[in-house]
């Protein structure tokens, strides 16, 4: 995995959200779990209510955000937000919320097959993040899902990026 790093403008998203542990009930990537249940209510609303859903960016492009929280650290309990990028938030379905994510600097990491369900995140903040000169600007990062990731039963032929916010080291 070689980072790239960019600045991005203010993203504004919208969808569903989950606070908790998302792995009681199972670990790692399955739609078993809290997220792969959230994926499911997404895309079950998309199907029936997305013409309901005004000025997205692109519709092959999703989101998934890991919001830590005061409680993170103590009880492993985060929101997971998944969504798609609009360009204002006007005309927004009641049943959804939206997330401001603000502009800012980002380490992207662009993972494939097996890489998916490793480890990625011991790479990034124990491997590239100390010797990087930079540290973590916001308590989130996010995975962007667009064409090139084939689904859980396709892993072997997917890719998708990851996204964590940075600044320069003081």
């Amino acid at each position: 995995m070689e980072p790239k790093i960019i600045d991005r403008d203010q993203i504004l998203l919208v969808g569903f959200s989950y606070y908790g542990d998302p792995f009681a009930t199972s670990a790692g990537w399955t739609e078993e779990n809290e997220i792969g249940r959230l994926w499911q209510r997404l895309e079950t609303f998309l199907r029936n209510h997305g013409d309901r859903v005004k000025h997205v960016r692109d519709e092959t492009v999703a989101y998934e955000v890991h919001v830590e929280h005061e409680e993170t650290a103590s009880k492993g309990y985060y929101e997971v937000f998944v969504g798609m990028e609009v360009e204002r938030l006007e005309d927004m379905p009641i049943e959804m919320v939206s997330k401001a994510l603000p502009a800012t600097t980002y380490v992207i990491y662009t993972v494939s097959g097996d890489q998916i369900v490793s480890d990625w995140a011991t790479e990034i903040f124990g491997e590239w993040m100390p010797g990087s000169g930079y540290e973590k600007a916001y308590g989130y990062g996010f995975q962007l899902y667009d064409a090139r990731f084939k689904g859980l039963d396709n892993l072997d032929e997917s890719e998708l990026d990851i996204y964590v916010p940075i600044k320069k080291r003081a």
